[in-house]
């Protein structure tokens, strides 16, 4: 009795998979990363009892721009589609009357014997996921703690670690959908957000911030003036995290934006000390520096109504020294 149960859910799951299908995805939203792709299906359709997980013969795959279709079988991928347009799925794995016409009748009842010894099911999985490849932007990140940054400044002999602490966006996109599926969203059942993945994401660039900026510095670029070398600071991020993001997940920096990034007072002063010094090497600069404080000395001294005749006997002994 169960066989001929088998035989009768056979015939009718396998009839009911004959329908070509028209699959598509709407505008995905920024915040969805990776979606199943839907059958579309309206009251006056009659393909309303097909199997979930089954793509036939001769159905049809739209792909919308920002999109990549992938088509999985048994697990694995064996199609990518990323031009915008409509293709259509033809394998031979599901054949379909529908389709191929009274030529695919011997492999749709060699499809009913397969069934039947799975008790009815079809022994196949066949599922198409949308993978979003718009640039993904407004992804915010900042320094919890300072960061060290080296100053070089061959002017003033200067190669010192200072610590700075940076806030700012960034953008990415999934350049890769294959490797983004196969290692991250996997068969995801509906959707895969952004939110699954941020944390990890803002938490490994800001680690790779270090090693950044220690390519900018070998540049000759100031911390001050990093937010002006953006592109520079996106492609050292790219290349250091070349192995986890590109190479492992198919995801690459777009563009880094820095809102801000300062040094302590400590350092800032340090760094103004250390240079004005550099500057007094040269004896026109200090013989300058030297007339411009006894030009302030003597005005401070005029303005001491009390005191003029002494301040100015007091400069006259500074000079005379």
């Amino acid at each position: 009795m169960g066989l001929v149960k088998a035989a009768i859910s056979a015939a009718s799951g396998m009839m009911a998979d004959q329908w070509k299908e028209y699959f598509y995805c709407d505008a995905l939203p920024a915040d969805v990363l990776a979606v199943k792709g839907q059958k579309r299906t309206d009251r006056r359709s009659s393909n309303k009892h097909g199997s979930e997980n089954i793509i036939s013969d001769g159905s049809i795959v739209a792909v919308a721009d920002g999109q990549c279709a992938l088509i999985v079988e048994q697990g694995k991928v064996v199609e990518l589609c990323a031009e915008p347009g409509e293709y259509t799925y033809s394998t031979g794995t599901q054949p379909s009357l529908l389709s191929g016409g009274l030529k695919n009748i011997d492999d749709a009842f060699a499809e009913v014997g397969k069934r039947i010894g799975f008790g009815g099911q079809a022994a196949t999985d066949q599922r198409l996921y949308y993978i979003n490849t718009k640039e993904l932007v407004g992804n915010k990140y900042g320094t919890p703690s300072p960061v060290p940054f080296r100053v070089v400044d061959q002017n003033a002999g200067l190669d010192v670690d200072i610590s700075v602490r940076c806030f700012g966006e960034y953008s990415y996109r999934i350049t890769n959908p294959i490797l983004f599926y196969t290692n991250l969203c996997g068969n995801v059942e509906q959707e895969y957000t952004r939110s699954e993945i941020d944390g990890q994401l803002k938490t490994e660039l800001l680690t790779a911030l270090q090693p950044a900026f220690a390519r900018i510095s070998d540049m000759g670029i100031r911390y001050s003036a990093v937010p002006a070398h953006t592109l520079e600071l996106a492609d050292a991020l790219n290349d250091v995290l070349s192995a986890k993001w590109r190479d492992l997940r198919g995801i690459e920096i777009v563009s880094l934006g820095v809102s801000s990034i300062k040094a302590s007072e400590e350092d800032e002063q340090m760094i103004k000390e250390m240079q004005r010094n550099a500057a007094f090497r040269d004896p026109t600069r200090a013989a300058a520096h030297l007339v411009g404080a006894q030009a302030s000395a003597m005005q401070a001294a005029a303005a001491n109504e009390g005191g003029a005749t002494m301040g100015f006997m007091g400069m006259g002994m500074a000079g005379a020294a």
